[in-house]
């Protein structure tokens, strides 16, 4: 890739349509992670039982599975900014069914499924919006800044996943309802913000829905190597080696902190992950593109390892903030890959992809934490799914030489 493509600076915020877009995806976040921070930590509060922690991931993976197949080439016949509105409407309403559920108090402890329930529903929207929302971001601006916006959209994204659970920790204490309602409002914001994007999908870039469109985005994929093995590198990471089930355990029973002191460990992976999606937004990778991949996932692994030995709240939050921007350089390799080498009418499809198997894999791997976390203890868990991210490492960079061996996008 070029110099010129690479691109650099704060030139895209001069394109109005993708500062709204920022805008609506940073109230999006905001809004989901002020309510899953929320529902984390009223779950633990009622239980106790890490069990139920997992199974929150649980319910965020399943609507996923199925709804992957169809989700990518709804974002390729359809409207993706109509998607994107829908799902925060749709996400806002379960905001506001979770408020009266607390409020007329229909959840305790013999009853909390109707948490899960909310939870399933903004699953289903994510699996919707995700690869809507990356096909469209992309369909905003020029080729030649196509590096520079996906750096500033996770930088976006992750200052949202820093603000949100902090914002939750420091919220609950004023009431169990208070989350929720701010998640409400930011939702409907997000939809609001959308609605004023004039962008749209030309009209020649829908084909028709068929076996063949759905299966497309898997087999694009089975026929690059560099985007499979980077890909699957993720999936593997991040199921195993995934702690942010577990926060709620260590702030409660090891760090002895409240949930103000959750809000704090949620937030510390986004703060080092914006810290290395701003300094990649204006050094963008160049060079030894694959090498560089590899090693960001073992230090991810490394960062998770320290972390489950840690036993003191601030050593636990340096820890989560390295693994965070670990993480945030795999995720920019990853992403600007996918982008520059798929073409436009298939970005859906393979966004679609992605998203299952490393987006939700993230909630697959909470629910995997939880169980194991409930028959051998939480540290443990931890330490073990640091050392296999590490190991993925190594035996990834056997078996995809192609991406190892890559040295520019």
């Amino acid at each position: 890739m070029s110099d010129k493509i690479m691109g650099t600076g704060t030139a895209v915020f001069g394109i109005r349509d993708f500062s709204l877009y920022l805008a609506s995806r940073f109230l999006w976040g905001m809004g989901q992670h002020v309510q899953t921070i929320a529902i984390a930590w009223t779950i633990y509060e009622i239980t106790r039982d890490p069990l139920t922690l997992g199974l929150i991931g649980l319910a965020t993976f399943i609507p996923a599975v199925p709804l992957s197949l169809i989700a990518g080439p709804v974002a390729d016949r359809y409207d993706r900014r109509s998607i994107i509105i829908a799902c925060s409407i749709i996400m806002a309403l379960s905001s506001l069914c979770a408020i009266a559920m607390m409020s007329f108090g229909i959840i305790h402890q013999a009853r909390i499924w109707p948490l899960y329930v909310v939870v399933f529903i903004f699953g289903a929207c994510r699996s919707f919006s995700g690869p809507a929302g990356q096909a469209f971001v992309m369909s905003l601006i020029p080729s030649e800044q196509f590096t520079t916006a996906a750096s500033w959209n996770n930088t976006i994204n992750q200052s949202a996943t820093i603000i949100g659970p902090s914002l939750g920790g420091l919220l609950f204490p004023l009431g169990s309802i208070v989350p929720f309602t701010v998640a409400f409002l930011m939702l409907s914001a997000s939809a609001l913000f959308a609605t004023l994007i004039t962008a749209r999908m030309a009209k020649s870039n829908k084909p028709s829905i068929n076996l063949k469109m759905l299966l497309a985005g898997y087999a694009f994929i089975g026929r690059a190597p560099v985007i499979l093995g980077a890909i699957t590198l993720d999936l593997a990471a991040v199921l195993f080696a995934g702690a942010t089930a577990l926060l709620p355990i260590f702030a409660r029973d090891i760090f002895e902190s409240g949930p103000w002191g959750l809000g704090l460990l949620r937030s510390m992976p986004s703060v080092g992950s914006l810290c290395a999606a701003v300094l990649l937004a204006y050094l963008p990778l160049r060079w030894h593109i694959g090498r560089t991949m590899f090693l960001s996932v073992a230090a991810y692994g490394l960062a998770t390892i320290c972390f489950g030995l840690s036993n003191n709240i601030f050593i636990g939050m340096v820890c989560l903030a390295i693994l965070g921007a670990a993480d945030m350089i795999s995720l920019t390799i990853r992403q600007t890959l996918i982008q520059v080498e798929t073409p436009d009418d298939m970005r859906g499809r393979v966004s679609a992809v992605h998203s299952i198997l490393t987006g939700t894999s993230n909630h697959l791997g909470d629910f995997e934490s939880g169980m194991l976390a409930h028959f051998i203890g939480a540290v443990p868990t931890v330490i073990l799914g640091g050392s296999i991210a590490v190991a993925a490492s190594i035996v990834w960079s056997r078996l995809f030489p192609p991406l190892a061996q890559r040295q520019k996008f």
